[in-house]
């Protein structure tokens, strides 16, 4: 009779960092939409939202204050997308390259505004790398010659 330490041997152990870091990098996106509506408090309440595009103003101090609203909407509107995407695990590669992308731009902006250790503090760099990787790794299972072509989380 297998025990324990067989089952944990046969469980693919790269699938399963995979599928948690893609979820966990969509929950991180879909959390921090819901706190901008109010979600986490138990009320939908768009006072949230004014409170996140002044956040968005100190966050790009450089932008001019007139395109901050459409900063705070357009990067609203990303990580929503990007969140559920990666959770579903649809076009992870490019998914994951775009939510690369977007946290990286966050976490140059926060340094330009706030100096390294406010983007360092709160991961945003570790994130993005982790991005890349799922990118990597989606990449890699497309190639027809990786030996792991066509499995998929």
């Amino acid at each position: 009779m297998p025990g324990i330490s067989d089952k944990l041997r046969d469980i693919k152990w790269e699938r399963a960092g995979i599928l948690y870091a893609r979820v966990a990098l969509g929950a991180a996106f879909l959390s921090a939409v819901a706190s901008r509506f109010g979600l986490w408090d138990g009320v939908l309440d768009l006072k949230h939202f004014v409170s996140f595009i002044e956040y968005a103003a100190e966050v790009n101090s450089f932008l001019p204050r007139t395109l901050i609203p459409t900063v705070a909407v357009l990067a609203t509107l990303c990580e929503t997308a990007l969140g559920i995407l990666l959770i579903l695990g649809l076009w992870p590669r490019w998914v994951s390259l775009g939510s690369a992308v977007l946290l990286a731009m966050f976490g140059t902006a926060m340094a330009i505004s706030f100096g390294l250790k406010s983007p360092m503090d709160y991961s945003v760099f570790s994130a993005s790398g982790a991005s890349i990787l799922l990118a990597l790794d989606a990449s890699r299972r497309k190639d027809p010659n990786s030996r792991n072509e066509g499995s998929r989380t």
